[in-house]
């Protein structure tokens, strides 16, 4: 069993027994770059109007200021991730980053955390368009039980949509997340064009609702550390790194083009909203679409707006959660494969369909995430996502930091600088530590259940698995000197 510092268990794994660790029928390599940038970017760009009353809760009049500086806080982990993605281009992200650059029990617990993220998407997803759809047309009328119904079966069509070819969902993807940015930067200007935007609402610049319990400025950063939420997704590149069609290197492309493509709408966007209402008028509690309150408030209630607001629950909400949900789907999909297929866990998460896509981890997710949608503390999640991406970034910068020190030698097709390096990791802690002071109860909770579950796993496969002498107690991974054990 490999610890810390401890170098592989073998030189490497025979050809012979790879193979049959492998699927059959493994990934395919059909997506163009194109598509793995909007996969990514539309992960990021998630409940931008949906989610605006948790951010300007959080970050007030200064929320656009809050994203431009999350924006360049993460671009150093954007950076670290596009050197280890192309060093290990292997199918799983932070579950082989940490197993070569730590161990595998650092490659697990990664990759449990990141999946906490990524598993809670696709629930809150559809409430975010079941909320907007009673919130639009039937006056908040729709019962519990009639929106675990609808979710369910919207939860399906993704769930088919993931199992079929990968150029669909890539086309698709691309289609509504290009109309979703249009559709938010053309409300955006009709906020700064509208005669009502005015620095006057910038004058409480800082004000939130951490403040009563942490101080104004505390509970400013606080917030600020929460909007890492959003920017989670960028990893869903190198979690489709077998089934790109493009140079290796292009990846860098793709994992940071999502970063600042989203940091610029999310800050543009906030910049507008916030300059057109007053925060004093506004009861701040995390209920969604302050959006459409303003829009009424300072166009009035006529034809045109109600027209105009269903245009932007559609491009500012429903289109970016559709592009949300496919592409964290997707990313959770491929780590269990990876998981699969590496010993990880059972090798049936490994089996793929006649298209390439993997056929038990698409449904384990679907009945996750029907599951989730009778949880009333949904919405605790959000604290919760940014809490374990940043714990994920902070171990995947150590490994980072690790293998440029211990294997110098191996070839790295886009090469990360030891300042950003370190920066990745100093940022990632201190995000965690922010959200670590803001978390409450409910999302206690839910983190200790869901890392039960995980331990439970995790005993399991050293015990019944990890224990062993034979091929089977071990997990491997691709590096560059070939396949080895840990």
């Amino acid at each position: 069993m490999a610890t810390i510092g401890a170098t592989p268990t073998t030189a490497s794994v025979p050809q012979a027994q790879v193979d049959k660790q492998k699927p059959v029928n493994g990934l395919h390599r059909t997506l163009k770059l194109l598509y793995v940038y909007t996969l990514a970017t539309g992960a990021i760009f998630t409940f931008m109007c949906y989610w605006d009353g948790i951010f300007m809760s959080y970050c007030g009049p200064a929320t656009f200021l809050g994203f431009a500086l999350m924006t360049l806080m993460v671009l150093p982990i954007g950076f670290v991730y596009s050197e280890l993605s192309t060093m290990l281009p292997s199918t799983g992200s932070c579950l082989v980053f940490n197993t070569v650059g730590i161990n595998k029990h650092a490659g697990f617990w990664s990759a449990w955390l990141i999946m906490c993220a990524w598993l809670a998407v696709p629930a809150a997803g559809v409430l975010g368009i079941l909320d907007w759809l009673d919130f639009q047309f039937l006056g908040n009328s729709l019962g519990d039980s009639t929106q675990v119904l609808i979710g369910a079966a919207v939860l399906c069509i993704w769930c088919v949509i993931s199992l079929g070819k990968n150029v669909v969902a890539g086309r698709l993807q691309t289609v509504m997340l290009f109309t979703a940015i249009g559709g938010v930067m053309v409300t955006a200007l009709l906020l700064f064009f509208s005669g009502h935007w005015s620095l006057a609402n910038f004058s409480n610049f800082f004000a939130n609702t951490n403040a009563a319990d942490y101080g104004l400025g505390i509970g400013w950063v606080i917030g600020c550390a929460y909007l890492i939420t959003p920017y989670f997704g960028f990893e869903c590149v190198p979690a489709m790194v077998e089934e790109g069609n493009f140079p290796i290197k292009e990846q860098k492309k793709a994992i940071l083009g999502s970063v600042v493509t989203c940091g610029v709408v999310y800050s543009v966007f906030y910049l507008a909203l916030a300059g057109c209402m007053d925060w004093s008028t506004y009861a701040f509690d995390g209920s969604p679409f302050i959006t459409f309150q303003t829009l009424l408030a300072i166009f009035g209630n006529g034809g045109w707006v109600q027209a105009f607001i269903v245009f932007v629950g559609i491009t500012g909400v429903v289109m970016p959660i559709f592009t949300s949900v496919l592409g964290f789907w997707y990313s959770g999909v491929r780590m269990m494969y990876a998981m699969g297929r590496q010993n990880f866990l059972p090798k049936v998460f490994s089996k793929c369909n006649r298209w390439g896509q993997p056929i038990l981890p698409n449904i384990l997710i679907l009945g996750i995430s029907i599951g989730f949608l009778a949880m009333s503390s949904i919405r605790a999640f959000f604290d919760l996502m940014a809490f374990a991406c940043a714990i994920c970034y902070a171990i995947s910068s150590i490994s980072a930091l690790r293998l440029e020190r211990n294997h110098p030698e191996w070839p790295r097709p886009y090469k990360c600088g030891h300042g950003l390096k370190v920066a990745s990791l100093a940022i990632s802690i201190a995000v965690a530590g922010f959200c670590l002071i803001g978390v409450g109860t409910a999302t206690w909770i839910g983190f200790i259940g869901y890392m039960a579950v995980g331990a439970a796993l995790w005993v399991a496969m050293i015990v019944f698995k990890w224990r062993g002498a034979g091929e089977d107690s071990h997990v491997w991974m691709s590096t560059p000197e070939g396949n080895l054990q840990y």
